[in-house]
C-alpha cells in the first residue's frame, strides 16, 4: 500500500479514553482486531483488497498504537466490550469479526458476549485455541519481566537487535517471516505506557505454562456461526496444530493454511488472505442469534468431537 493510500487515522473518546482506528471501503462491516503489541497497521497490506468489498474497521486496541494506555481493564472481556462500544459509536450494529493472534481471542470473546452482533468470525492464527505458545511469551509473563524488558529496549541495544532481526528476515530463510512483526512488538515495548499495557494483557492470557485462557470449552455455542480459520504454516508464535484442533470443535467451519505465511498471514500473503476472506463472506449467510437455541445448547453442553481432513492453500 502506498503512503498516499493509507487511510487517515480517526479518533473517538469512549469512557473518557481515546480510541484510534482506521475505516475504509463500503459494504458489509468487517471489524479487524490486531494482536498483542501490534496495532491497526498489521491489516494495511490486505486493506485495499478488502475495502473493495467491505467497510473495514481496524482499531488500535486500548493500550496499543495511538489509543490511550491507561491503567484499565486489559482482559479479553474488556477488549470485547471496547469493540462493542466502538461499533456502537460508529453506528454499526453487526459485523464479521476478524482477529489475529490475541485479536482472534478477542473475536471469539466478542462472539460469545455479543452473538446478536456477530455475523461471522475469522480466526487468523488465533490465541485461545490451545496451551502452546512461543516460549518467549511464557518468559515475559513471569514476575520481574518488566525491568528486563526496559533494559532490553534501551536505545543502543534496540538499534542492534532491530537491525539483526531485519537482516534475518531479509534472508528469506524458512520461519523468518515473523521476525518483522516481532520486531515491531519489541520496538513498541520501549514506550513505558505500551509496555505496561502489554504486560497486563499478556499476564491475563499467558503464564509460565503457556496459554491460560481458551475458548475451546465454549466453541459449541457458535457451531451455527460461519467461521473461517486461517493459519500460516510457518507460524513460530502459535503452532498450526491449534488450527486442526479448533476445526474439530466447529462443524462446518472453513479452514485455510497458507503455506508461505507465518503468524500474520494478512502481512505475508495479503492478496491471498483477502481473497480467502472475501470468498468466505460472499458464500456464507450472516449468523442469526436465537436466544432459545443458545439456552438449549448451554443446557445440553458440548457434543462429541469430530475429525477433520487437513487442507492447505
Amino acid at each position: 500500500m502506498s503512503l498516499m493510500a493509507v487511510p487517515e487515522m480517526r479518533t473517538v473518546r469512549i469512557h473518557g479514553h481515546r480510541r484510534s482506528f482506521v475505516i475504509a471501503g463500503e459494504g458489509p462491516a468487517l471489524l479487524a482486531i490486531h494482536g498483542i503489541g501490534h496495532d491497526h497497521r498489521t491489516w494495511l497490506p490486505a486493506l485495499p483488497a478488502l475495502a473493495e468489498h467491505f467497510t473495514v474497521i481496524a482499531p488500535d486496541l486500548l493500550g496499543h498504537g495511538l489509543s490511550d494506555k491507561p491503567r484499565a481493564d486489559y482482559s479479553m472481556g474488556g477488549f470485547a466490550n471496547g469493540m462493542r462500544d466502538l461499533l456502537t459509536v460508529l453506528g454499526i450494529n453487526r459485523a464479521t469479526v476478524i482477529g489475529n493472534s490475541l485479536g482472534g481471542g478477542v473475536a471469539m470473546q466478542f462472539a460469545y458476549q455479543f452473538p446478536e452482533r456477530t455475523e461471522r468470525v475469522v480466526l487468523v492464527a488465533a490465541g485461545g485455541l490451545g496451551r502452546s505458545v512461543n516460549p518467549m511469551l511464557r518468559t515475559l509473563s513471569i514476575p520481574g519481566a518488566d525491568s528486563a524488558i526496559a533494559l532490553a529496549t534501551a536505545p543502543v541495544l534496540r538499534q542492534v537487535v532491530s537491525t539483526a532481526m531485519a537482516g534475518l528476515k531479509q534472508t528469506g530463510l524458512p520461519y523468518t517471516q515473523d521476525l518483522g512483526g516481532l520486531s515491531d512488538v519489541y520496538n513498541n515495548l520501549a514506550d513505558p505506557g505500551a509496555r505496561r499495557a502489554f504486560l497486563h494483557t499478556l499476564r491475563g492470557v499467558v503464564d509460565r505454562h503457556g496459554q491460560a485462557v481458551n475458548m475451546i470449552d465454549r466453541a459449541y455455542l457458535a457451531r451455527d456461526m460461519p467461521t473461517l480459520i486461517v493459519w500460516g504454516e510457518r507460524d513460530i508464535v502459535l503452532p498450526v496444530k491449534h488450527a486442526w484442533a479448533a476445526a474439530q470443535l466447529l462443524p462446518g467451519c472453513r479452514f485455510e493454511v497458507l503455506r508461505d505465511a507465518g503468524h500474520m498471514p494478512q502481512e505475508d500473503a495479503p492478496q491471498r488472505f483477502a481473497e480467502v476472506v472475501t470468498r468466505f463472506v460472499n458464500e456464507t449467510k450472516p449468523s442469526k442469534y436465537d436466544p432459545s437455541t443458545w439456552r438449549r445448547r448451554l443446557i445440553d453442553g458440548p457434543p462429541p468431537r469430530r475429525t477433520v481432513v487437513k487442507a492447505s492453500a
